[in-house]
């Protein structure tokens, strides 16, 4: 049992695990976002919309773990490279509304093979019932918060 007048310690510290994981993981995915020109929180919004079509800007920055501040500026960024379209909300003058571009699919279409290949790595590596275990386990952490 842990001394609770003592920290944790790093090794056994679950947000210090995480962001080891998340690096170790990342270091598969950089170089090849890299090679494409695109930044990690860049790649997940492209990622989100597309996955969902059209999405309340809000909701991006939800799903694709990046505070609003941050996704105004990088939707104008994404809207420059022609990775997404903008609207406003017809019903709500205030919401923005987002939607992946042509652009933005042939990028992910682009990425995909190398995306594949990285994640087939990891599940020889590991294995993919251990993967899907993770991932499944991440997902009940996420939803018991």
């Amino acid at each position: 049992m842990q001394d609770s007048s003592k920290p944790r310690q790093t090794r056994r510290s679950l947000p210090m695990a995480l962001l080891r994981a998340r690096e170790s993981v990342m270091e598969e995915f950089r170089p090849m976002l890299n090679r494409h020109d695109v930044t990690e929180q860049q790649w997940r919004v492209i990622r989100v919309v597309a996955e969902a079509g059209e999405l309340d800007a809000t909701e991006v920055s939800l799903r694709a773990s990046i505070l609003a501040p941050s996704l105004t500026r990088m939707i104008k960024t994404l809207e420059e490279r022609k990775f997404i379209k903008r609207k406003k909300d017809k019903s709500d003058g205030r919401r923005v509304i987002l939607q992946i571009a042509p652009s933005g699919l042939n990028l992910i279409q682009d990425v995909s093979p190398e995306s594949s290949a990285i994640y087939h790595s990891l599940e020889q590596k590991f294995g993919i019932e251990k993967l899907n275990a993770l991932l499944d386990l991440l997902d009940e952490l996420i939803a018991g918060k």
